[in-house]
């Protein structure tokens, strides 16, 4: 207690310091005054009474110092002093100030920037969450086979029974669906999700009611809906008696039952959802049949919440372990088949996943933005303090402490990261939906990437700018307080003593920055080799003069028979047209973001692994679907309009799957099993990619459209442009059926083009940083270049004295500028070989140490600091030797 008083009055005596400045006066003054008077009193002349009483008191000064440091905080005192001081100081030099504070504005703000992304796509994706820290996401696995799988909903529910160290199983499936408007349709995006999805997320409707367990049963069983809040607000004009009313889904009624609240736009990272469904609907509007009661069939994707306390490995071991009970219970469906869990930022079926590879560029691109910006401000501080050295040795000769120097050089360097940080979280705000921008939209509807921007990211720019101010700062200060005093006052005109190590300083500081330029420089050029490399790659198909649509029959109520002649009809007249060599209908296009069905098979003649089971994707297509596509069927027959439903089944199997199961053998007029119906194989096709250019060659093949179901993707094959083809293709198909919804009209090629827009956006990225890099390091070394021509003028009036040209003094300077650039490139191909190890999981046959990308930048950041040395070196071949020589 008695130190809170003793502070709290230290700080009542600093918020009052006037008037206890008063009062200390009044007081001096009582006791001087009643000392003299005494004096006076006993005899002693008034004059020499009152001096005195002065020598008896003391010094006053000294008295009222002492005071002061007893009554109020010094130490803020003596901060906020240094403060105002260095606000004058930058005041004094706007050009040295502004360009500081506008280099950090830049580092800093690219940091935070990117920390926004990191929060808002990585860590904490859905706002409105509860608990996202104990969330994981839920893939599963297939002994054998690379990568994730999806979980059947059969498997889910025992999870969820079996499993107790989780608080909720929570299921998402994105999906997109049509809503009839008037007389027109469009399309929005949409997730299947069990009925406990909003309370386990602790998301609670502002309208109406969240999904009862009964609607995750039965067959199209529960036709509702609950929509997101701007679609209430914009579609719906905010309708508060909203709940009740139908809105037309994929050609059927659905209830809306609730309004989700304000900023919660779902669990999917990409896309805002605008409405939610039950399981119940799952067969309306997840392409494939009824799924709810068969264990093989895997289409969920989802999340669990770990219960307080428990660890991801626990969690892992528990529900690996219920896994392998069920797939000792269930051999016929789930041999083979485990569970993985990944964390939030690795999701493998959203773009948390695609991202992050991206995201971690990103962020050690920032970081080294950050170290070139603090090294380039850094250099300017050690200049501006060589011009104020008889500033400083004037203050440490009348008696300034070492120390009280270094906080106020300290002090400076803080406000202009203080400045500098407020600007960075400005440009971070301006630019923390960028990233949406650099993708492209899917299907006309754009993505939805907004990175969060909130106390968590605010708090680690702060603690980036405390550590940029040691950074730029600390050197400096140190350098400009360590002044040998006696040298200095026999010296003035030479400068300070230890020159030679300032100049070590700054001249590391520019190698500095030329390495981690360098070091980005070969980052964007490998990612460039890299797309390159995607680019040349090719699908397997043709992708010019092929485009590709989808017609949506559910939003008009077709049957399969309905859609089966429509389809017949309409490949009729397209094939009529002038233009139009070949189109078919198909299941799936590929390279689209929906997932290929697939089936588990069994091959004649071929014994699986006991412990695998063998699953193969496929499609279904029309009969002229590898016409119209460009992929040669290399031995065989392709599918004819003969291929039905009443014909025996069958199927063309592509050349990996051709050789890995019927090896050295013919598989034409062979048997596969697939989902317990068997196909004949009539043909065999060439390989081609499903997914992206870059996958890993797969199993797959294809099966007649008829005998799969019907497909809504269209392809052709044309001569026509797309926008004649569009128009065509729209007028068939109003005079045939108006009802129909034409989707969008994309050309294969840039179809293709979409799958690189994740590598375009970090090569995007990386121009954008590297050349921000090149530009703050030119900055530096013309900075360096320039302070160290001003100072040997003298030199080089003498050498123009006694006979040097104009061209050997450009030569100097810019041997010297090259000399620098070349000792930075050097320490650059060491950092570099190192680095490059983070882009190589994103890089396609390109060596992450590849020597021409390594040539190439050298030769770029050479010509940059080439630049950056012509000013300062034109500006030492105009000395004039007479004029140097008399100053």
């Amino acid at each position: 207690m008695r130190r809170l008083r003793v502070l709290w009055r230290r700080f009542a005596g600093m918020l009052l310091k006037n008037r206890l400045e008063r009062d200390l006066e009044d007081e001096l003054a009582f006791h001087l005054q009643m000392e003299t008077a005494e004096l006076i009193r006993r005899g002693t002349p008034p004059d020499e009474a009152r001096s005195s009483a002065r020598r008896r008191f003391g010094g006053i000064a000294r008295t009222k110092e002492t005071y002061r440091e007893t009554g109020g905080l010094p130490m803020i005192e003596t901060f906020w002093q240094d403060v105002r001081f260095a606000l004058r100081m930058l005041r004094r030099n706007p050009g040295f100030s502004l360009l500081a504070i506008l280099c950090l504005t830049l580092g800093i703000g690219a940091n935070a920037t990117v920390f926004s992304w990191i929060e808002g796509i990585l860590l904490r994706p859905f706002p409105l969450v509860a608990h996202q820290e104990r969330m994981m996401a839920v893939a599963g696995t297939n002994r054998g086979v690379p990568g994730h799988d999806d979980v059947s909903w059969p498997d889910y529910r025992d999870f969820a029974k079996n499993c107790k160290l989780f608080d909720a199983f929570i299921v998402d499936r994105i999906t997109g669906i049509t809503l009839s408007v008037g007389d027109r349709a469009e399309r929005a995006p949409a997730s299947i999700v069990s009925s406990n999805y909003f309370d386990a997320l602790g998301v609670h409707p502002i309208l109406g009611r969240g999904f009862a367990p009964a609607e995750d049963i039965g067959r199209n069983a529960h036709p509702v809906t609950v929509i997101g809040y701007r679609v209430w607000r914009e579609r719906y004009r905010a309708d508060p008696a909203i709940v009740g009313k139908n809105q037309m889904l994929n050609g059927l009624p659905h209830t809306i039952i609730g309004v989700a609240p304000e900023n919660f736009h779902g669990t999917f990272v990409g896309w805002a959802m605008q409405y939610w469904l039950p399981l119940s609907m799952q067969e309306l509007f997840d392409p494939g049949g009824y799924k709810l009661e068969d264990r093989g069939a895997r289409w969920i994707e989802g999340f669990v919440r770990l219960k307080p306390g428990v660890s991801p490995e626990q969690a892992q071991s528990e529900i690996s372990a219920v896994a392998k009970r069920l797939e000792d219970a269930y051999p016929a469906t789930n041999r083979g088949r485990g569970i993985r869990l990944y964390p939030l930022w690795e999701t493998p079926f959203n773009n948390a996943g695609t991202l992050l590879p991206t995201l971690k560029i990103s962020l050690a691109v920032a970081i080294a933005v950050l170290l070139i910006a603090c090294a380039n401000v850094s250099n300017l501080l050690l200049l501006r303090s060589l011009q104020r050295r008889h500033e400083m040795t004037v203050r440490l000769a009348i008696g300034s402490a070492r120390r009280r120097l270094f906080a106020q050089l300290l002090t400076e360097g803080l406000i202009l990261a203080a400045f500098a940080a407020a600007g960075g979280c400005a440009l971070a705000y301006t630019c923390r939906n960028l990233l949406v921008l650099l993708l492209p939209p899917r299907g006309g509807v754009s993505m939805y990437l907004p990175g969060g921007l909130d106390w968590r990211v605010l708090l680690l720019s702060a603690g980036v700018c405390a550590v940029s101010t040691l950074l730029f700062a600390l050197v400096p200060a140190i350098q400009a307080s360590d002044i040998d005093l006696a040298g200095a006052m026999r010296a003035e005109s030479s400068g300070v003593v230890g020159g030679s190590r300032r100049a070590l300083v700054r001249s590391v500081l520019v190698q500095v920055q030329v390495a981690l330029s360098f070091v980005l420089l070969v980052g964007a050029g490998l990612l460039t080799r890299s797309l390159q490399a995607v680019e040349a790659t090719s699908p397997g198909f043709s992708t010019a003069n092929v485009l590709a649509t989808t017609i949506d029959f559910a939003a008009a109520g077709y049957s399969r028979d309905r859609i089966r002649n429509f389809q017949a009809l309409l490949i009729e007249r397209l094939q009529s047209l002038a233009g139009v060599q070949s189109a078919a209908f198909t299941g799936l296009a590929p390279f689209t973001v929906r997932s290929y069905p697939s089936a588990t098979i069994a091959v004649e003649g071929y014994e699986a692994p006991a412990d695998q089971q063998i699953t193969v994707d496929y499609v279904g297509v029309g009969a002229s679907y590898f016409a119209a596509m460009g992929i040669p069927v290399v031995e065989g027959r392709e599918f004819a309009r003969s291929d039905t439903d009443t014909a025996p089944p069958v199927a063309i199997v592509n050349e990996l799957m051709a050789s890995q199961y019927w090896k050295g053998l013919d598989p034409v007029g062979r048997r596969f099993q697939a989902n317990g119906r068997w196909l004949q194989v009539v043909g065999i096709a060439k390989m081609s990619k499903y997914r992206n250019l870059t996958e890993i060659p797969r199993p797959f093949y294809y099966a007649p459209l008829l005998q799969t179901g019907g497909g809504s993707g269209l392809q052709v094959r044309t001569a026509l442009p797309p926008e004649a083809l569009t128009k065509a293709l729209r007028s068939e198909i109003q005079e045939i059926d108006p009802n129909l919804f034409l989707g969008e009209v994309i050309t294969m090629r840039d179809q293709v083009g979409r799958t690189t827009a994740v590598r375009r956006t970090a090569l995007g990225m990386l121009f954008v940083f590297g050349g921000l890099a090149l530009l703050l390091a030119g900055i530096g070394l013309y900075g360096v270049l320039s302070y160290t021509v001003s100072q040997r003028t003298r030199e080089f009036g003498l050498r123009m004295a006694l006979g040097a040209d104009t061209a050997d003094l450009l030569r100097g300077v810019i041997r010297h500028g090259l000399t620098l650039t070349a000792a930075g490139i050097v320490l650059g191909i060491a950092v570099a070989l190192v680095l490059t190890k983070l882009v190589a999981d994103i890089l396609y046959h390109v060596s992450p140490r590849d020597p021409l990308t390594f040539g190439v930048a050298g030769l770029v950041m050479a010509i940059a600091s080439l630049a950056a040395c012509l000013v300062p070196a034109w500006r030492a071949s105009r000395t004039d030797p007479v004029r140097a020589l008399r100053s």
